[in-house]
């Protein structure tokens, strides 16, 4: 396996990092008046991913970091072709992290209400469009002989492209329904578990027709499938991990139905990773493809990035693991809001 091979699968097992850890803080806040019907309710789904929702980012700043850094020329043509996809998306993400962090701040019904709505749109607007923007590449964009992107705005908000998007929004949304039954009691807890089922037969739904939308329309995306038909267990993966989904959820077990929700979406990114490589980004045109091989830094500069990835990805790791250890258990609301960790009291005299 070379390092071009090598950077492909680490820098895939950083979207599924990111996908899978944010995924529910994008699915929590995009269900935020689903959920939550009064202040208390929705001080209770805040508390939830407030201890997380930094820890869980560090993964999109460490896979937008790997990208650039090993395949300098998709992210330029990536960020320059969807300048403005994302920066709505940095933008949401921005407005969710000022409203976990300022919400509770004062006790003005206005104040509150302000921040709510940008809990809500800066969840709800990047769930959608990364979405969006995972559906243009499968499909191909188009580009010039220098690699730019050479279409418009509005050109990527097509049929194709759109559906994808709702499925992200989809897959975020039962994260979201998986990770509330985790972590929250009463009425909250009730109002996910009645929205578990549907938006499981939704997110079905989507992926099917989304599959067939593929399979007629963008053959290329199938060709490594019909070469190596060992590759099928990817998408089996996926299914298996909605399966697990839907049981644990009957059988009221919410940590295998969160596992289960995780093992979906990572299996789903996956699938189309196998149906991409080589190709980092598909082009209309095949021959303007950008590859691992054509877009990809030197090998010495790929030699020295991965020995510094794999000094600093294990602090990452450890980071994350702590955060979720200690912030572990159902959420119980201290007067502020915020969480309060589960911890041992400490006993005073004999």
């Amino acid at each position: 396996m070379d390092l071009n091979t090598v950077w492909f699968l680490l820098v895939g097992i950083l979207i599924v990092a990111y996908a899978v850890l944010d995924g529910f803080d994008l699915g929590v806040g995009s269900l935020y008046y689903l959920l939550a019907k009064n202040d208390r309710e929705k001080r209770l789904l805040i508390a939830s991913i407030s201890p997380v929702w930094d820890a869980n980012e560090v993964w999109l700043i460490t896979g937008a970091a790997a990208l650039f850094a090993a395949f300098p020329i998709v992210y330029a043509s990536v960020f320059s072709g969807f300048y403005l996809v994302m920066i709505l998306v940095l933008l949401g993400l921005i407005l969710r992290a000022v409203a976990v962090e300022f919400r509770n701040h004062t006790d003005s019904l206005k104040w509150r209400k302000t921040f709510d709505a940008l809990f809500f749109s800066g969840s709800f607007i990047p769930a959608l469009l990364l979405g969006v923007v995972v559906g243009n590449i499968t499909a191909g964009i188009p580009l010039n002989g220098a690699y730019n992107y050479t279409g418009t705005f509005f050109g990527l908000l097509n049929p194709y492209a759109l559906l994808f998007g709702v499925v992200g929004l989809f897959l975020f949304l039962l994260q979201g329904i998986t990770w509330t039954l985790l972590k929250t009691e009463g009425p909250v807890w009730q109002r996910a578990l009645n929205l578990a089922k549907p938006l499981w037969e939704g997110l079905l739904a989507l992926l099917f027709l989304a599959t067939i939308y593929t399979w007629h329309t963008n053959p290329g995306m199938t060709l490594n499938y019909r070469t190596y038909p060992l590759l099928y267990a990817i998408p089996g993966f996926a299914l298996l991990g909605l399966v697990l989904c839907l049981a644990a959820i009957r059988l009221g077990k919410y940590g295998p139905a969160f596992l289960g929700s995780s093992l979906a979406a990572a299996g789903l990114i996956l699938t189309l990773a196998a149906g991409l490589f080589p190709r980092l980004v598909p082009a209309r045109n095949p021959t303007l493809s950008l590859t691992i091989y054509n877009a990809a830094s030197s090998p010495l500069a790929l030699k020295a990035i991965l020995i510094i990835a794999l000094m600093g990805l294990p602090l990452v790791l450890f980071y994350t693991v702590y955060v979720y250890r200690v912030f572990r258990g159902k959420v119980k609301l201290s007067q502020t809001g915020y969480p309060i960790a589960a911890r041992k009291k400490r006993r005073l005299g004999p």
